[in-house]
């Protein structure tokens, strides 16, 4: 049950004044006079200011401190009201210095001493000693607790600072990848306009069949542009274009075919007619693909799994599944390690769908969804699914 600051403090003023109510009248036993009107308002007078701890720990302290002095200084018995200033106390020592709710622990133990050995002398040494305990103690929880919290804040700092350096090389390495589609695109468009120029005038039809070639193949490349300016976060390395293109879907079945020679048990299936689709998006059908089955070879050597491509009329699906047999629990990632970054990354670039968790049946999946045309998500447009 999570409360809000505010109904913690509530709750615990309360807790103070029932306190002060049940054993406040305990007090002529131990030869204290017990509460009358007056003890009871300089009681509330204590707990009061407790309300108020989390907003200004050190001044609420210092108030609580004074009226706590008055209330001791009346006679009544210091331990009835003694709860909120080490309340205040453990504020402090969580929200502030370790120096400052030093000062204030010495402060509470002497006031404390004091108020006990005004009563009765003989009783110095051991309130003394049980004020200094008490007070130790409570300082010391504060100040484990403002550690725990600091290497919390450090710990999900260093974290999200991992993340985002994830994020930032997976686009980064995808825009490299897309430079290659792009360069590839050129080297198309390069070919075809020296045979547009070289049959132009002898071959009319073969020069239009090119210049189409050209028009579309420009949009494309375009596009692919477009996204590569889109999650560039670095200066690229210059490097040497490759002569073939990038991976893509004619070559999941020779993938699936290195899967299976690693040990796994991989079916491979097609569905719908295969047909053309833009470079940027079988670049990232077959990364998402190769993602998902590394973490199959990883965490779950004994699955068998299934790969499954499917062409619909302006999408294509592809999924991969395993039966979960053999998984490794230990190292099995909870959809925060930097491959489940990298495939949302790419779904995101191109506009797509992704979903990757358990499966009801058992196992693992993973699923995505693309557009066949090489368009580009909207800026802001977080298309995960």
């Amino acid at each position: 049950m999570r409360l809000r600051p505010c109904t913690v403090d509530a709750l615990l003023a309360l807790g103070q004044v029932a306190l002060l109510a049940l054993i406040g009248r305990g007090a002529y036993n131990l030869g204290y006079p017990p509460l009358d009107m007056r003890g009871y308002l300089l009681g509330i007078l204590v707990v009061l200011p407790t309300l108020f701890r989390s907003r200004a720990p050190v001044a609420v302290c210092l108030v609580t401190y004074s009226t706590w002095v008055l209330y001791i200084v009346a006679g009544y018995w210091p331990v009835v009201t003694c709860f909120g200033p080490m309340l205040c106390l453990y504020t402090v020592a969580v929200a502030r210095p370790t120096r400052t709710s030093g000062y204030l622990a010495v402060l509470l133990s002497a006031i404390w001493t004091l108020g006990g050995a005004g009563h009765d002398a003989r009783f110095l040494a051991p309130v003394a000693a049980q004020s200094v305990c008490l007070n130790a103690l409570t300082w010391r929880m504060g100040y484990l607790a403002r550690r725990s919290a600091e290497l919390a804040r450090r710990t999900r700092e260093e974290h999200q600072e991992k993340a985002r350096r994830a994020v930032a090389e997976e686009r980064g390495r995808i825009a490299r990848e897309l430079h290659d589609v792009v360069a590839h695109h050129m080297a198309v468009i390069s070919v075809q306009a020296g045979l547009a120029k070289f049959v132009f005038d002898s071959d009319a039809k073969t020069a239009r069949g090119a210049l189409d070639t050209i028009a579309g193949t420009s949009t494309e490349a375009l596009e692919e542009m477009r996204r590569m300016l889109r999650v560039l976060r670095a200066q690229e390395e210059d490097g040497v274009a490759p002569d073939a293109p990038m991976p893509g879907l004619a070559r999941l079945e020779e993938m699936v075919d290195r899967v299976r020679a690693g040990g796994v048990p991989v079916e491979f299936r097609v569905i719908g007619t295969p047909r053309p689709v833009a470079s940027g998006v079988e670049l990232c059908a077959y990364r998402v693909v190769q993602e998902a089955l590394t973490n199959v070879l990883k965490h779950a050597r004994q699955a068998s799994a299934a790969v499954e491509l499917r062409y619909h009329r302006d999408h294509i699906e592809v999924s991969v599944m395993d039966d979960g047999e053999g998984v490794i629990p230990d190292r099995v990632g909870r959809g925060r390690g930097h491959g489940l970054i990298g495939m949302r990354e790419r779904a995101k670039l191109y506009g797509g769908t992704i979903s990757i968790g358990p499966r009801g049946t058992g196992g693992f999946a993973v699923r995505l969804t693309l557009p066949t045309s090489a368009r580009a998500a909207p800026p802001g447009d977080d298309a995960i699914a």
